[in-house]
């Protein structure tokens, strides 16, 4: 069966449709209330670097103190990217020149330019959610065989997987994502670009604005690692570690998003998107990322609301709904490969051994 073809595919303006009467005029309102959960982990990452500033001075035997701060810091370079990830899609705040600074601090320690967000990520991904033109799916089996391609065999959860280039890729995948659109489009901007999944472009004044917003943001890492003094101790513990445990924590949510789903050319959020359960200390804290379906059926929505948007669909749509606890959809992605043959099949890097994408079965003849 090609999914493609399925008449059971359903829109996701039609789900938005459907399922918008059930909901307060309120899940559509912005909730400025998040920016301040946005500068209070701004500040918190401030403040980690004021005090590792002066972990010279510790007693070696008193730096395990630190360890808990940088777990911390680690959870606010996740907060501050979905915080910034809601702000982006206007659920925030409407003024779009103050979302666009406060986005731009919230960003910073992604290493992802707002205005490349704001391609790849709204204006692409969410129009053609695991279709062929998606930058964020599993690379094509008969893709070229690239440095991006290579890198993502080696990193991404999946049957081949080394542990030890898993863990490496937990605390840098992030980066090479971005690595792969920022060059793809400051270096080429052309769809022939091979070394991503899906090459996208951008005009010229995006792209003047991507170049010189990536500048400034290297500019302040320089300035955090100035301050640092590039003492190897506080840059360990303050600055890299941090950052490592943020990209790993982001980086599970992401790479259940989509990676589990057949790729389909109608975008049905119901079939190419997941959900996650998972505890509920962990939606507060990150705002509801894991009601990802919920996510791709209302972009703009208040995230607060994105528990209501499941209950609807656990209730209408109970056999299409993707919702997997968070342990059993990392399962399915270390039990499976991460190279699509087909829309509905995957494949090793040889493209030798075929199976059935995970979640294809929720979707039947």
């Amino acid at each position: 069966m090609n999914l493609n073809t399925d008449q059971r595919l359903i829109s996701q303006v039609t789900y938005s449709k459907a399922l918008r009467s059930q909901l307060p005029p309120e899940a559509f309102a912005p909730d400025a209330s998040k920016l301040i959960i946005l500068v209070i982990n701004l500040a918190i990452l401030i403040m980690g670097w004021v005090i590792a500033d002066n972990l010279d001075s510790w007693s070696i035997y008193l730096l395990w103190l630190y360890l808990p701060l940088t777990i911390i810091m680690g959870n606010s370079v996740i907060a501050l990217l979905f915080s910034s990830h809601d702000l982006m899609h206007g659920s925030v705040i409407r003024n779009s020149n103050l979302a666009y600074v406060i986005s731009f601090l919230g960003l910073t320690m992604l290493w992802m330019p707002p205005t490349l967000w704001k391609s790849v990520h709204n204006r692409v991904h969410h129009s053609q959610t695991n279709d062929l033109g998606d930058p964020d799916r599993n690379y094509l089996d008969k893709q070229s065989k690239t440095w991006g391609k290579w890198i993502h065999n080696l990193f991404v959860p999946s049957l081949e997987v080394n542990p030890f280039w898993l863990l490496v890729g937990m605390a840098s995948a992030w980066g090479v994502h971005n690595f792969r659109n920022l060059t793809s489009v400051l270096f080429f901007n052309s769809k022939s670009v091979d070394y991503v999944p899906a090459a996208f472009t951008v005009s010229a004044k995006d792209r003047r604005a991507i170049a010189g917003e990536i500048l400034l943001m290297s500019i302040i890492h320089l300035a955090i690692l100035v301050y640092l003094e590039f003492n190897p101790l506080k840059l360990i513990l303050g600055y890299f570690l941090p950052i490592a445990i943020g990209y790993a924590g982001l980086m599970f949510y992401i790479y259940t998003n989509h990676l589990l789903c057949p790729m389909t050319d109608v975008n049905d959020p119901l079939v190419n998107s997941t959900s996650l359960r998972v505890y509920k200390f962990f939606d507060l804290l990150h705002f509801n990322f894991s009601h990802h379906t919920e996510h791709h059926i209302f972009p703009g929505m208040n995230s607060d609301y994105y528990v209501q948007v499941r209950e609807l669909l656990e209730t209408d749509y109970a056999d299409k709904f993707n919702l997997l606890d968070a342990q059993e959809a990392w399962r399915l992605l270390m039990l499976s490969h991460r190279h699509y043959k087909d829309e509905n099949t995957l494949t090793d890097w040889a493209g030798k051994i075929t199976m059935p994408c995970p979640l294809n079965q929720k979707v039947k003849v």
